[in-house]
């Protein structure tokens, strides 16, 4: 058996959990009904909607259960998408907008239903507010408050800044916009519970069994380098680890590395007069903070973004500094840990899913807002294995180009369009 740490990033998640055995790697040639590559949300949701409608499913692992972004991420659960509804409504017009919209409250209220159902012990908590810092920004969010009560049936609550700051001791931010039904979690620990439940509704999980090849056909086939699984459906959910298993797919998504520390133990007396209801708290700009409480008493604060294979340099005492001039008053805190991972962010930022071939399916570029939209994409893409099509054809209207420049001027001209987009936030 072995510590979650010792073969995962090292991250406070890892190391507050306890051992997990690992599961044997594939050997030899199988079948199944339906094979899943990748053994995060969105493979683990896939998988579990799947096994309880009765299907046989597999799903193979490169490394461990939530190995990638859904064991590293910031942890915060939230309604909607890493584009905002105006960006929809551009996209695929206001009807499908609303929908989409709608099926991302629907991804809420599955994530909460498979916590209680299956007992996943995550540190959930309720509540998040997105906090501006600059005029513009507060003008912003006001707007889209009442757009999404308005248009989108969905109430959200105002706060000035008197009223956030009797939750959040900050002096930064002049408002914040509340989402009651948001909230957050301690994401391995989720990404574990989901795939508990999906083994005990009979799915076989592979660890250490990294795919090298896809091959399509009437029955299609999912190889490693020491075994294979063909199946009647197959489900890509790599995002952004994918490495040449479908090129066409990488092409429309971005690997962006985004990185999180957290604190030393600030006691509980401390850390609760940070943040006196619990709440996750997010900025509005585009290289954004994004913080909250851990279950023992840490602040877990991240930000930070790079566009390399690299960490940006500095990048502990970088942290610091952001996490002080949120929190001046932790001036005596430094960061005991600091860790990343890639997200997988579209040119559009919104959800790219849908299908290769009638019978291989896949679900990414969740722009960093995956935590409950990888659960609903999960969801979706069973439904349409089961000939249920009409949530998956949403999403199949939306458009998706691929980042320009190809794989080697990608990144450069990433780099230079979020330079701009930093350069209007100091200035506007």
């Amino acid at each position: 058996m072995s510590r979650a740490g010792q073969d995962h990033v090292s991250s406070w998640y890892a190391d507050s959990l306890p051992a997990q055995p690992l599961r044997p790697a594939l050997a030899g040639d199988h079948a199944t009904d339906v094979c899943v590559l990748g053994a995060g949300y969105t493979g683990l949701s896939a998988a579990l909607s799947l096994a309880e409608r009765g299907y046989r499913v597999s799903v193979l692992e490169a490394h461990r259960v939530g190995w990638g972004a859904s064991g590293r991420n910031g942890g915060q659960a939230i309604v909607g998408y890493g584009c905002e509804v105006d960006t929809l409504e551009q996209l695929v017009g206001a009807q499908d907008a609303r929908l989409l919209f709608d099926y991302s409250r629907d991804g809420m209220a599955l994530l909460r239903h498979r916590l209680q159902h299956y007992q996943i012990d995550c540190d959930w908590h309720d509540g998040h507010a997105s906090v501006p810092i600059t005029a513009r920004q507060e003008r912003a969010l006001r707007a889209g408050l009442l757009d999404l009560a308005e248009r989108y049936d969905y109430p959200l609550q105002w706060w000035d800044r008197t009223q956030l700051q009797a939750q959040l001791d900050s002096p930064r931010y002049t408002g914040a916009m509340f989402d009651a039904a948001s909230g957050h979690l301690q994401p391995l620990a989720y990404a574990q519970g989901l795939a508990r439940a999906a083994e005990g509704l009979g799915v076989v999980i592979h660890e250490q069994s990294p795919v090298v090849q896809l091959v399509r056909g009437p029955r299609p086939q999912l190889r490693t380098a020491h075994g294979s699984i063909s199946a009647d459906h197959v489900v890509i959910a790599g995002n952004a680890w994918l490495q040449g298993i479908a090129p066409e797919l990488e092409t429309r998504i971005m690997p962006v590395g985004t990185y999180i520390g957290a604190s030393q133990v600030l006691g509980a007396e401390r850390a609760r007069s940070l943040i006196r209801n619990g709440m996750a708290v997010a900025d509005v700009s585009w290289a954004l903070d994004y913080f909250r409480l851990s279950a023992d008493n840490r602040l877990l604060f991240g930000g930070r973004a790079s566009y390399s294979a690299l960490p940006p340099p500095g990048l502990r005492g970088v942290m610091t500094r952001r996490m002080h001039q949120v929190f001046p008053q932790l001036a005596d805190v430094g960061m005991e840990q600091v860790w990343g991972g890639y997200v997988d962010i579209t040119r559009n930022r919104a959800p790219h899913w849908g299908r290769l071939t009638p019978n291989v399916y896949f679900a990414q570029g969740f722009s960093g807002h995956g935590v409950a939209a990888t659960g609903l994409a999960g969801a979706v893409l069973a439904e349409a294995i089961a000939g249920q099509n009409a949530r998956l054809d949403v999403f199949q209207r939306i458009p998706h180009r691929p980042f320009p420049g190809g794989r080697l001027l990608r990144t450069p001209l990433l780099v230079a369009a979020m330079s701009w987009y930093k350069l209007r936030d100091a200035l506007w």
